[in-house]
């Protein structure tokens, strides 16, 4: 009895080690052969189509750091105007905000690091290559007005630079 037993349990033993073999010998097999599949094109979807452009823009900001619009959408090819009105009542050397259109790629940790130490200039770093368009700094009840050529289409982003601010008042600026 004992010897069938045991029979029985080498079997049982052999198969399933046969089995887990094979598998493994198979996946090595595969992971050696790599097979290239053709990238898929996903269609170029409007995710804030129910937002409607407008090359004439109304963006306040608040004395707890906050943008009133965090997407901005306008038309290519054209001027824009942005009007800037800091609705608070903190001073700008306190509570001082601004717009800063950055160009594509441009880091905004990066940028807002280096903007932290240009004070002279409103935190906009002197001869800096990475900025579209931006505004004074100013305070509250204060307000300004730029205009500027509407970049080529595609994603922007858009920041206060006053020190710690990008990280909040932060935003997308979309050229249709």
């Amino acid at each position: 009895m004992k010897l069938l037993k045991l029979t029985v349990l080498l079997i049982f033993l052999f198969a399933i080690l046969s089995c887990g073999g094979n598998e493994k010998k198979k996946e090595e097999s595969s992971s050696k052969k790599k097979i290239e599949t053709p990238k898929q094109i996903e269609p170029k979807v409007d995710l804030y189509s129910d937002i409607e452009a407008s090359n004439d823009i109304l963006l306040t900001s608040n004395d707890a750091s906050k943008y009133s619009k965090e997407i901005l959408k306008v038309e290519g090819g054209k001027k824009v105007k942005i009007t800037f009105k800091h609705t608070g009542k903190m001073n700008k050397k306190v509570m001082g905000h601004n717009f800063v259109l950055l160009k594509k790629g441009v880091s905004m940790a990066s940028f807002g690091k280096e903007a932290a130490k240009a004070v002279s200039n409103e935190y906009i770093p002197e001869n800096t290559q990475d900025v579209i368009a931006h505004t004074k700094l100013i305070g509250g009840g204060e307000e300004t007005t730029i205009e500027f050529d509407a970049p080529e289409a595609g994603t922007y982003r858009f920041i206060c630079s006053f020190p710690g601010h990008y990280a909040a008042m932060k935003g997308k600026f979309i050229v249709i």
